[in-house]
């Protein structure tokens, strides 16, 4: 979210790479607040289920399931089941840039492909048993994975992830699909500035009752729930993280009056912004 980013929690890898598990529990307390995820991440589902928004679409998790989060995409948990648990590899924002001759075509491929795969058993069972082996690796003293070595089961990882969307049921990419994305792009970047479909419409050159079927076809939802679901989570994020009174925080997100914007807040969450601030 491009608008309001200084104000939302950038999630990074303190080092060129980690391997890792996660409870149900531990993801629950990432997902109090929203963040914006600065290096590359693989996740993997090995139990449970969950449910998140990613950028301002909103996913459900299961058993089996994979996941690739790209840079720069913006991460709000909603819930874990509690007997969850997730396989993560990250790859930091600075071993990115270092290696971006050899990471560049593929990050650029995977950004515009869906988050999340559903893997069958047998594929499944062989990404759990290479991050087991990652995971035993690292834990070795001293660890046998290095910067190198990583950027080899980087690469596997983009490859492998290529292959299993080739083997999905094309969606074709029709027009209504690019304008759904073209939406959602625009929105991210202008949420804070256009709260009116009409603006996004005009933006994009097509009529607005157009452009309000095609995101009703696409996504099941309407225009304007894309805005508001945006308007209320960095409302949200600055709320809970900064000391920035009420008014600022409605100027911020192009409020001009504060009373507008504490009808708006309370009408889609059930309280008021002060009474969500002290909850």
């Amino acid at each position: 979210m491009k608008a309001k980013e200084k104000n939302i929690p950038l999630l990074d890898c303190p080092m060129d790479y980690l391997v890792g598990d996660a409870s149900g529990k531990l993801m629950n307390e990432y997902g109090k607040f929203p963040c914006k995820i600065l290096c590359g991440t693989y996740a993997f589902m090995v139990r449970g289920h969950a449910s998140a928004t990613i950028d301002i679409d909103k996913y459900e998790f299961h058993e089996n399931d994979f996941l690739y989060l790209k840079p720069g995409s913006f991460l709000l948990i909603d819930n874990f089941s509690d007997d969850a648990l997730v396989y993560y590899i990250l790859f930091s924002s600075a071993f990115l840039e270092k290696n971006a001759f050899n990471t560049r075509l593929r990050l650029d491929t995977l950004s515009s492909s869906e988050p999340v795969i559903h893997l069958s058993k047998e594929h499944a069972d062989t990404y759990r048993s290479m991050i087991e082996v990652l995971l035993k690796a690292l834990n070795c003293r001293p660890s046998l994975l290095t910067t190198q070595k990583m950027l080899y089961v980087f690469n596997i990882l983009q490859i492998s992830y290529l292959e299993n969307l080739q083997g999905k049921p094309a969606d074709v990419q029709d027009r209504k699909t690019e304008i759904y994305q073209q939406y959602s792009k625009l929105v991210l970047d202008h949420y804070a500035e256009w709260h009116h479909v009409v603006q996004y419409a005009d933006s994009m050159r097509i009529t607005l009752p157009h452009l309000c079927s095609t995101i009703k076809q696409v996504s099941g939802r309407t225009a304007g729930d894309l805005i508001t679901d945006a308007l209320l989570t960095d409302a949200k994020s600055q709320l809970k993280l900064t000391n920035l009174q009420i008014k600022e925080i409605a100027m911020s997100l192009g409020f001009d009056n504060v009373s507008f914007f504490n009808r708006f807040f309370k009408s889609h969450t059930g309280m008021t912004p002060k009474a969500y601030r002290n909850a």
